[in-house]
């Protein structure tokens, strides 16, 4: 495979990617209301009800950071600019180690029963696979250019 072939498709997975992570940010607006949030957090102290919510706005923030950060350094990350790799390294280690918490710490009865639930987490952790892979991969082709 060409350099430049090589190039037009992380040029894509990039535009890609930084999509992606909107797309996860429609599915985290929907975890309140349909985990049960409202009442499950009702049981918390004030201090650890506020913690909950405060920590979730930070990953959002998060997520949004990524996302926004992956289309506006887009041809930095293409060229390989040695702070966009370091935000690129940044966001596989994020990635990674989200799916790892899913694979090592979860058990498969901590998830929510019903399709809905099975079908959301398989295709949200597709996409934590894939936004892994990207970033990684991108990683790996500077380093070796």
């Amino acid at each position: 495979m060409n350099d430049s072939l090589v190039a037009r498709l992380f040029d894509i997975d990039l535009w890609v990617a930084g999509v992606g992570h909107f797309v996860i940010l429609f599915a985290s607006f929907q975890v309140p209301a349909r985990l049960g949030w409202k009442e499950n957090l009702k049981h918390l102290t004030p201090f650890n009800r506020k913690f909950v919510w405060v920590q979730s706005s930070f990953t959002v923030l998060t997520i949004i950071a990524f996302g926004t950060l992956t289309l506006a350094l887009h041809g930095e990350l293409l060229r390989g600019d040695r702070a966009a790799l370091g935000l690129a390294v940044f966001i596989a280690v994020y990635w990674t180690a989200r799916i790892l918490v899913d694979a090592f710490y979860f058990s498969h009865e901590d998830w929510p029963k019903g399709t809905m639930f099975v079908v959301g987490h398989v295709l949200l952790t597709a996409l934590f696979c894939f936004l892994a892979a990207s970033y990684w991969a991108l990683i790996v082709w500077r380093a070796w250019r």
